[in-house]
């Protein structure tokens, strides 16, 4: 009887000659290779500029073939990721370990190149920002390329009816409508729970929020929802002058939207518990 095709989600089988140890011709028992596979990703996880398949056999001695045979079996567990260039970065595991439990450490990381990417496009100041109990807490912020720009937001406490990124996290439920009366900071800002209600219906309608004129004059901001699974784990937005974002709302909300509505499914594409 011939032997048994392997199937497309088992690992390659070695031949004698890729199954020995570099350094004593003789075949890596289980752990070896566990602990190859382990000092490999430890490399890749720790690196500051991505490595390559060559970089990685220069610094750790293993044959290419070696290196090449264990990090694909460290891609197919979604442990490390390949760019189209060549090189490697953690996998996206580790992105989705960080976003459930939304470290403060982790999320910004994961959410930067988006930010940078909308601030390069809008040349307004990017925000990243999540809910703590009843207040919108800044995790990360990009300023504006604009002489006249946005504030540093990190550690300023803001009314969330009055920040974009605040209505974003009332709107989708992760944060808790305001309670008592609201503050009035502008003659613009919301100043009753019902026209709170009414523009978080329309913010959950076209997908970001905005606030002009309403903390600050002259201020203006649009946030959209970063969604993991559908749970609202934090927001990214963009704020500036209201003589510059106030005409271009739409078209700024919807570049907003696009973007994190892209990372938003990104972050959610994993297998799911007990998926055949």
């Amino acid at each position: 009887m011939s032997p048994r095709p392997p199937s497309p989600t088992e690992p390659p089988v070695e031949t004698p000659a890729e199954a020995l140890d570099e350094s004593s011709g003789e075949a890596p028992t289980g752990s070896q290779a566990v602990d190859r596979a382990a000092h490999l990703l430890t490399l890749v996880v720790r690196a500051e500029v991505e490595p390559t398949l060559a970089d990685l056999s220069e610094q750790t001695g293993f044959a290419k073939s070696t290196v090449s045979r264990l990090v694909l079996a460290l891609e197919r567990n979604r442990l490390v990721a390949r760019s189209d260039e060549g090189s490697f970065t953690a996998g996206e595991l580790f992105a989705m370990y960080a976003v459930r439990r939304a470290h403060d450490e982790d999320l910004p990381r994961l959410v930067r190149p988006v930010l940078e990417e909308l601030c390069e496009l809008t040349g307004e100041a990017g925000h990243l920002a999540e809910a703590r109990g009843d207040a919108v807490v800044f995790l990360d912020q990009i300023e504006s390329t604009f002489i006249l720009g946005s504030r540093d937001w990190l550690g300023v406490d803001v009314p969330v009816h009055c920040s974009a990124l605040g209505k974003v996290l009332c709107a989708y439920g992760t944060l808790p409508l305001p309670a008592g009366r609201l503050e009035t900071p502008t003659e613009c800002s919301i100043s009753t729970i019902a026209q709170l209600r009414t523009d978080l219906e329309m913010a959950r309608d076209r997908g970001w929020a905005a606030a002009v004129d309403e903390l600050e004059l002259g201020l203006a901001a649009i946030a959209a929802p970063v969604q993991v699974d559908g749970r609202t784990v934090a927001a990214v937005g963009l704020s500036g002058a209201s003589a510059r974002l106030a005409p271009e709302l739409d078209r700024v909300g919807a570049i907003v939207s696009a973007h994190v509505a892209a990372l938003s499914a990104q972050l959610s594409h994993l297998p799911k518990e007990g998926a055949a």
